[in-house]
C-alpha cells in the first residue's frame, strides 16, 4: 500500500473490496464491467497526457510554492473588490469546516434547518440594508445579479400596458465596467437596447421600461438616487441599483427612494477578494416581483407539529419545474459565500458595521485632505470610500506606487482612483500620500490622525436603522459566536457525517489538501483586476488547469470564467451563437433538447435567445433518434445546436451517441454536451470523442470542488478549434479568444480561488488516479444496483444490463401502499442519509449516484437502510397512513416526549437498524409544510408575530 498515492485517499473501496462487489454484480474484472457499460466506439485508445501524480505533501510544497510567486500588493484598485478582514471565528469554523463546505442545496429542509437559518439572516441583512421587502439567497456575482436585475425588470414591463413593446434599458456611464460587459452580454439574445449615459443627463422619456445605477458610481461619486428614481417613478420606468453594501451603512437605502431591485456583492463582508471569487452577489426587490426573482429564497414556514421551519420558498419558479419558463436559469448559488458574510453582520452587528464603514469614510477623507494640502485636486464632489486625484501623468504615480507594493486604478493618464477599504490603517494613508509627494516633488505633511469627516450629501445621508433584530445583536464575542455557529452545524447533515448520494450531483470527496490553500493570503488577497506581473503564481495555476481541462475533454481551449454550471450552458451557447454569426448565419435559433434533459438546458437555451424544440425519448430512456433525426431535418435552415447529457440523465451510455451528433452535424448546428455526468467519462471517453463541439464541466461535481450547501459552483467550458477564438473576454483584463464575446460574469477567470481545488484534484491524481476515480465510480454504482435488485426496480440501463456512475429506482408502485417517494426520503433522515435525488429526471423515482469516494462499508449501510425501508414500504396500506413512513422524520423531542401513541415502537422510529445507534443523526424539525410556507412567504428572521 503506497500511502504516497492520493488516489489511496481520495477512492473509497479498497482493493481487497473488488472481488467481493464484483461478484455481486456478477462480473470477474472492473475491465469486464467497463467493457460492458461503455460503448466500444466511443472508447479512449490512448491514456491522458497529464502530469505525473503528486503526493498530496509534493502537492502542498508545489502550491506553496506557486503561492510565493504571487505578489499581495496593498490594493485600493475598488471596482466592486475591495480587501476585507475575515474574522478568524468564521474562516475556521465555516470556510475550513466540512460540516459547512460539504453540504447540499438545502431541497431537504428538515436536514438543513442550520445553513437555511444563516441564510435567511444573510436575506435580513441584505433586506434591511437595502431597504426592499424581499431578498434572495445569493446570487453569483455583482455583473450577473445586475442582468438577472435587467432581466426581471425585463419581465415585468407588460404590467404596464404602455411600456409591454418597450425594450430600452438605461445604463449609467459611471457603472462598473464589467457589469456593463456582462449587460451587454445577456441584453442581445433576449431583445433588450442598451443606452450607456450619463444619468444626470437622463431625459426620462417613454421610450425605457427601465434603467441602472451605480451607488456609489466606479469614480466614487455618489449619485443623487433620490432625485433619479423620482423622475423615473414618474415616467414609469423601472430603476435597479447596484449599490456597495458597505456604504449602505452610511447611505440611504434604495428601497427608501422606490427603487425597484438593489443588487451587489457581499464581498467586502469578510470575504477574501481570490482573484476574482467566489463572492457572495446579493439581489433585493419588491414582494410585488417575488415570482419573478432569480435564485433561491428561504422562507418561513411550520412543520407537522406547529413549529417554526425553514425551507427554499416558491421553488415553483425554478428551472427544473417551470424549464424553459423559469424566471433564470440559476441552479448554484454561492451559499457557503453568503452564509460567510451574513455571519459576518452577525459578528459585528450594526454597530461593529457603523464603524467599520466610519473608518472607511472617515479614513477616504482625511487622505482626501492630505492629498489637497499636498496641491493636488480631488475632483469628487461626494464619496464613500473613493476618490479621484488628477495628475499630470497616471504613469509616473503607476510606476512608483508599485515600486511600493500599492496598486491604484487608473480611468485615464491624468487620473488616479483611490479606494480605500476595512483593512487600510494610518500608515497605509501615510504610504499613500508619500507616493503622490515624492512624483511632486514636496515634503509630504504625515497624516497624525484619521479626523471625523463627512462629504456624504445630506440628503442621501442614512437616517433608517438596520440589523435589528436579535440575531444580529447577540453574538459579538468569539464564544457566543462559536457557539452559534455549532449550533446550526449541528442541524445539518453533510458529508462529514454519511453518503450523499444524489445522482447528477457528484457529492465526493473534497480533499483538505485541495481546500488548506484557500486560506493562504497569497491566494486569497489578489485583486482580479491585479497588474500581471503579480499574479504569475495565479496564472501559472490557472494556465495548467485549462489545459488538464482540454486534455480530459478532448478538445481545443478551455474557459474558466463561467462561475456556476448555468453559467456554463449559458456561455456555450453564445459561443455557438458568436460561431453562426461570424459565418454570416445570424437567423440560426433553434435549440434541440432531449425530454430528458436538466431543467437548466431549456433555461440557458432562452436566455441565449434560443427557441427550444424538445426531441422524444425512447421507453428505454434513450434519445429518440428517429424524432431527434426528424425535428433536424425539419429546422436544418435554422438549427443552431443541440444540447446533450451524456452519459444521458437516466444514467445510460448511449451507444448512438456519435449518430445523434453526427445528425446534428450534417444539418448545420453544433453539439453541446451538458457537463453534468463528466465523472462518468474521465480517462474513458470524452466530450471531443463523442462528437461535441462544447461543454462545460461542474468543477463543483467532477473535479471535487464542494458544493458548500448551495455554491460555490464553478461550469468552465471547453471548446473545439472553431469556437476557440469565441472565448468570453473581460473589458479590463485581456482574456478570451481573438473574437471573444463579452463578458459572462464579472471577473476575467470567475471564481479564480475556487479554481485551485480542481487544480490540486487533478495535480495529485494524475491521469491514472482519474481513470481509476471514474471505473470505480461505475463499479459502485454497479454495485448498489445489484445489492438493490430485487427490493427496487431500476428504471434505465444500458444495452447490457449495466448502469453508468447512476441510476433511478423506480418508487411509483409504492402509491398502491400509500407511500411517496418523497416519504422515502424523509425516512432516510431516521437513518442517518441524505436522500438520493427525488423525482428527477422522473417523477416518483430516486436517482442514486455514490461516486468513487464512498467505502463498501458505507455504501452497504445504504443499501440496508433501503433494503429495511422497502420492508416498511411493504407493510404500510393505503387506508392507514399513520405508519413510520408518513410519520418521517423522527426528532429528538418526539421520541422524548411523555407520550407516544403510535402504532409502532420509539426504537422503531429513531433506531432503525444497530448501525444508527453508534451514529445517530437527529433532524431538528418534522416535516415542513411547503404550501403553508408559500401561503405565508417570510422571508426575514423578524419574529412571525410582526408579520400578523
Amino acid at each position: 500500500m503506497n500511502t504516497d498515492t492520493f488516489s489511496l485517499r481520495h477512492i473509497g473501496p479498497r482493493e481487497s473490496d473488488h472481488k467481493d462487489m464484483l461478484n455481486t454484480i456478477g462480473l470477474d474484472s472492473i475491465d469486464e464491467l467497463i467493457h460492458q457499460t461503455i460503448p466500444d466506439n466511443i472508447r479512449l485508445q490512448t491514456e491522458l497526457n497529464l502530469d505525473k501524480a503528486l503526493s498530496e505533501q509534493e502537492y502542498l510544497n508545489h502550491i506553496h510554492e506557486l503561492a510565493s510567486k504571487n505578489k499581495v500588493n496593498k490594493s485600493y484598485i475598488g471596482l466592486g473588490y475591495h480587501p476585507s478582514n475575515l474574522p478568524a471565528v468564521i474562516q475556521r469554523n465555516i470556510l475550513e469546516n466540512p460540516g459547512w463546505y460539504t453540504a447540499y442545496t438545502p431541497y431537504q429542509a428538515e436536514i438543513a434547518q442550520g445553513r437555511l437559518e444563516a441564510l435567511l439572516n444573510f436575506q435580513t441583512m441584505v433586506t434591511d440594508l437595502t431597504g426592499m421587502e424581499l431578498a434572495n439567497a445569493s446570487l453569483l456575482d455583482e455583473g450577473t445579479a445586475a442582468a438577472e436585475a435587467m432581466a426581471l425588470l425585463f419581465a415585468v414591463r407588460e404590467r404596464a400596458q404602455k411600456k409591454a413593446n418597450v425594450n430600452k434599458f438605461f445604463v449609467s456611464d459611471d457603472i462598473l465596467p464589467q457589469t456593463l460587459s456582462v449587460l451587454q452580454t445577456r441584453a442581445i439574445p433576449i431583445g433588450v437596447e442598451l443606452v450607456v449615459g450619463n444619468a444626470d443627463e437622463f431625459d426620462f422619456s417613454n421610450e425605457y421600461f427601465g434603467a441602472i445605477v451605480q451607488y456609489p458610481g466606479k469614480s466614487g461619486e455618489i449619485l443623487n438616487i433620490e432625485d433619479f428614481i423620482s423622475k423615473a417613478n414618474a415616467a414609469d420606468i423601472k430603476v435597479a441599483v447596484a449599490a456597495d453594501i458597505l456604504s449602505l451603512v452610511k447611505l440611504e437605502a434604495p428601497g427608501k427612494f422606490g427603487a425597484d431591485v438593489v443588487v451587489g456583492t457581499t464581498q467586502r463582508f469578510g470575504i477574501p477578494m481570490g482573484y476574482g471569487g467566489p463572492h457572495a452577489a446579493y439581489f433585493a426587490t419588491k414582494e410585488a416581483y417575488k415570482r419573478n426573482i432569480p435564485g433561491r429564497i428561504i422562507g418561513v414556514t411550520k412543520d407537522t407539529d406547529g413549529n417554526r421551519a425553514l425551507r427554499m420558498a416558491l421553488q415553483t419558479r425554478e428551472q427544473h419545474i417551470k424549464r424553459d419558463r423559469a424566471t433564470s436559469n440559476i441552479c448554484t448559488a454561492q451559499v457557503l459565500l453568503a452564509v460567510m458574510a451574513g455571519m459576518y453582520a452577525v459578528y459585528h452587528g450594526p454597530n461593529g458595521l457603523t464603524y467599520i464603514a466610519n473608518k472607511v469614510h472617515n479614513s477616504a477623507c482625511t487622505l482626501a485632505n492630505a492629498l489637497e494640502f499636498l496641491g493636488l485636486e480631488q475632483t469628487n464632489a461626494s464619496f464613500f470610500d473613493t476618490i479621484q486625484v488628477k495628475v499630470e501623468d497616471s504613469s509616473k504615480i503607476k510606476e512608483l506606487a508599485e515600486a511600493n507594493d500599492i496598486n491604484f486604478y487608473y480611468p485615464n493618464n491624468n487620473t488616479v482612483a483611490i479606494s480605500i477599504n476595512e483593512t487600510t490603517t494610518l500608515s497605509d494613508l501615510n504610504d499613500i500620500l508619500n507616493v503622490f509627494a515624492s512624483t511632486e516633488n514636496k515634503e509630504a505633511v504625515s497624516i497624525q490622525e484619521i479626523g471625523e469627516h463627512t462629504i456624504i450629501p445630506e440628503n442621501v445621508a442614512r437616517t433608517s436603522a438596520f440589523l435589528e433584530n436579535e440575531v444580529f445583536n447577540s453574538h459579538h464575542s468569539e464564544t457566543e459566536l462559536m457557539r452559534y455557529i455549532k449550533k446550526l452545524e449541528r442541524k445539518d447533515l453533510s458529508l462529514n457525517h454519511s453518503m450523499i448520494s444524489l445522482g447528477s450531483c457528484t457529492m465526493k470527496l473534497n480533499a483538505a489538501a485541495e481546500m488548506l490553500p484557500l486560506s493562504w493570503a497569497n491566494w486569497g488577497n489578489i485583486h482580479p483586476f491585479a497588474p500581471a506581473n503579480q499574479v504569475e503564481g495565479y496564472l501559472t495555476a490557472l494556465k495548467t488547469l485549462e489545459d488538464q481541462l482540454t486534455e480530459i475533454t478532448g478538445f481545443a481551449a478551455t474557459s474558466l470564467q463561467p462561475n456556476s454550471g448555468a453559467q456554463g450552458e449559458f456561455a456555450g451557447l453564445m459561443v455557438i451563437k458568436a460561431y453562426h454569426e461570424s459565418r454570416g448565419d445570424h437567423h440560426r435559433n433553434i435549440c434541440l433538447i432531449p425530454s430528458s434533459a436538466h431543467g437548466t438546458n431549456p433555461a440557458s437555451a432562452v436566455m441565449a435567445g434560443m427557441k427550444v424544440v424538445v426531441t422524444k425519448s425512447t421507453e428505454e430512456g434513450n434519445i429518440d433518434v428517429d424524432d431527434l433525426r426528424e425535428k433536424a431535418e425539419l429546422h436544418k435552415d435554422n438549427l443552431s445546436c443541440l444540447m446533450v447529457t451524456y452519459p444521458s440523465t437516466h444514467g445510460v451510455y448511449e451507444a448512438s451517441i456519435k449518430d445523434i451528433t453526427q445528425i446534428i452535424h450534417d444539418n448545420g448546428g453544433q453539439v453541446y454536451m451538458d457537463g453534468a455526468n463528466m465523472n462518468a467519462q474521465v480517462g474513458l471517453t470524452n466530450p471531443g470523442n463523442i462528437g461535441a463541439d462544447v461543454c462545460h464541466l461542474n468543477l463543483h461535481k467532477t473535479f471535487a470542488i464542494p458544493h458548500g450547501g448551495g455554491g460555490p459552483g464553478v461550469g468552465p467550458i471547453c471548446v473545439a478549434e472553431q469556437l476557440k477564438p469565441f472565448l468570453p473576454g473581460n473589458p479590463i483584463i485581456a482574456s478570451g479568444g481573438d473574437n471573444a464575446i463579452t463578458a459572462i460574469s464579472a471577473a476575467p477567470f470567475g471564481s479564480a480561488l475556487a479554481c485551485l481545488i480542481s487544480y490540486g484534484y487533478i495535480k495529485m491524481l494524475g491521469a491514472q488516479g482519474l481513470k481509476e476515480s471514474t471505473r470505480i465510480a461505475i463499479l459502485n454504482a454497479n454495485y448498489l444496483k445489484e445489492r438493490l435488485q430485487g427490493h427496487f426496480d431500476t428504471l434505465y440501463s444500458g444495452e447490457r444490463g449495466r448502469a453508468a456512475h447512476e441510476m433511478i429506482v423506480d418508487c411509483r408502485a409504492f402509491k398502491a401502499n400509500g407511500i411517496e417517494v418523497g416519504d422515502i426520503a424523509k425516512r432516510l433522515m431516521d437513518y442517518g442519509f441524505h436522500a438520493p435525488t427525488v423525482s428527477f429526471p422522473v417523477a416518483g423515482t430516486l436517482m442514486i449516484e455514490p461516486t468513487e469516494s464512498e467505502s463498501k462499508a458505507e455504501m452497504d449501510r445504504f443499501c440496508d437502510a433501503m433494503i429495511s425501508i422497502r420492508k416498511e414500504i411493504e407493510a404500510a396500506t393505503k387506508d392507514n397512513p399513520n405508519n413510520v413512513l408518513k410519520n418521517a422524520p423522527h426528532t429528538l423531542e418526539m421520541l422524548t416526549a411523555n407520550e407516544w401513541d403510535l402504532p409502532y415502537t420509539r426504537e422503531e422510529a429513531a433506531y432503525p437498524l444497530e448501525y444508527v445507534k453508534d451514529n445517530k443523526f437527529w433532524p431538528s424539525v418534522r416535516r415542513v409544510d411547503d404550501a403553508y410556507g408559500d401561503r405565508n412567504l417570510i422571508c426575514t428572521c423578524a419574529p412571525i408575530e410582526d408579520f400578523m
